[in-house]
């Protein structure tokens, strides 16, 4: 990544138009660790059509998940570095970051077609921007969906590759970004945690939540005791192997 498009995402400022745009769209944002079923959840949420798909602009190639290659337009709008530097400076953007060295970002418009639609947009997206969101609109609803333990959460991984020793490069990396995310989000208070035992009972529960927020949050204490535990597992993991 060149350092003009550091330079540009390190200081981009959402227009203020666009701020209010966030304000007035009913905003669903799904985070968690990798493997934790993010994909899968939105999928069966994008089945009711009250929600409206939200795809991410990003600079990073089109790769394989789950055995299929990544779709332009449906799994994200892949752009190259000079598209995305003038999207930058257009301030086409909600908000945009770094992950991974690449640049991976929501547009305005997307956020616009939801809005006209009467939609709930929804998309997965790194914590740090789940924040940038949170700043514009408190009314923005972010979800962290946890595994139900270590165990199972490391079998779900494994199966996005066929290849054990990619397997095993990949999780070795992976794990501290794992933990990372998970200690980042116990410390933020406006996160629904949810435990992904059945994707179809997840997206039921997040359905529920966009539309009875109060009565969750009681679970919400429960599954962070939950989430503590997958945290101290993940760290003596990571003591393991480093």
């Amino acid at each position: 990544m060149n350092n003009k498009l550091q330079f540009l995402v390190e200081n981009y400022q959402t227009l203020p138009d666009a701020i209010e745009l966030v304000a007035k769209t009913r905003i669903l944002l799904l985070a968690g660790i990798s493997g934790a079923g993010k994909d899968t959840t939105k999928r069966h949420l994008l089945k009711n059509e009250e929600y409206c798909d939200i795809i991410s602009h990003t600079t990073r190639k089109p790769r394989l998940n789950n055995g299929r290659e990544e779709i332009n337009g449906i799994d994200y709008n892949f752009i190259d570095s000079q598209e995305a530097e003038i999207m930058l400076k257009e301030r086409q953007f909600i908000e945009a970051k770094f992950v991974h060295g690449n640049i991976y970002a929501t547009s305005v418009s997307q956020i616009c077609n939801a809005y006209s639609n009467n939609k709930i947009a929804v998309t997965d997206i790194d914590i740090n921007g789940i924040a940038e969101y949170k700043k514009m609109s408190p009314g923005v609803v972010a979800v962290f969906i946890l595994p139900p333990d270590y165990d199972i959460w490391r079998s779900r991984f494994a199966n996005r590759y066929n290849d054990k020793e990619e397997f095993e490069r990949e999780f070795k990396r992976r794990l501290p970004e794992a933990i990372n995310s998970l200690t980042t989000a116990l410390d933020l208070p406006y996160f629904h945690f949810i435990l992904n035992e059945d994707f179809r009972d997840t997206a039921r529960i997040i359905d529920q939540i966009m539309h009875q927020p109060i009565e969750f949050n009681y679970k919400d204490i429960e599954v962070r005791v939950r989430a503590q535990k997958m945290l101290e597992d993940l760290k003596k993991q990571y003591n393991k192997i480093k």
